[in-house]
């Protein structure tokens, strides 16, 4: 029988940790309700120092190039971190390298999905809205058939939520936060820009 967890212990477990809500209830629902264990386990995972993190500036940093071997495609990435200790790091300066070469590769719209700017957004909708339409799929499922493919849309343009290149089974979210756990300070890619010989995207 599993074990209920109230508000009341999650909020607690929240405070102590500063990990999110949802991460504080399903460490609490896998050690069954053991808040030592608990702890243990977010701070296993990074969730805590993570969450605590966000708040901090992440002022420091560098700007990483890409340059394709054949001269025709080059990328600039600015990776920040909060001291000019990590910025220093061999890890740190790897993955804003392997950052560059990746948005060479992925050619990715944005960091973010809020970046993506609206009326790519509202184009792509559109397009997926007359495709379901034209294949004739029922109404009621229309809209759940659109959303799933907004979510791969997303999933394909926005840095953060793409595979990584070298490694399709981490994401470039999952490769930051695993060198923000192990330098114990909060990492954020700022912008990025792709330039391709001819062209002007």
């Amino acid at each position: 029988m599993a074990t209920a967890i109230s508000a009341k212990d999650v909020k607690e477990l929240r405070d102590s940790t500063g990990a999110g809500m949802m991460d504080c209830k399903r460490a609490l629902e896998e050690t069954g309700g053991d808040k030592e264990k608990a702890v243990d386990l977010l701070r296993s995972r990074g969730a805590a120092k993570a969450a605590k993190r966000e708040a901090k500036a992440a002022n420091e940093g560098v700007i990483a190039t890409y340059i394709h071997h054949n001269g025709k495609l080059g990328v600039m990435v600015e990776l920040n971190c909060e001291t000019d200790f990590v910025a220093n790091t061999d890890a740190f300066r790897q993955l804003a390298r392997d950052l560059a070469m990746h948005v060479a590769s992925a050619r990715p719209l944005a960091v973010n999905a809020n970046d993506i700017p609206a009326d790519v957004v509202a184009r792509e909708r559109s397009v997926y809205v007359a495709e379901v339409a034209e294949q004739g799929k029922p109404e009621n499922v229309r809209d759940r058939i659109v959303e799933g493919k907004m979510k791969k849309f997303f999933q394909e343009s926005v840095l953060l939520e793409q595979p990584f290149v070298k490694d399709p089974e981490r994401t470039i979210q999952d490769l930051i936060t695993e060198i923000s756990a192990r330098t114990g300070e909060k990492i954020g890619v700022a912008r990025f820009a792709r330039f391709q010989l001819g062209q002007s995207d």
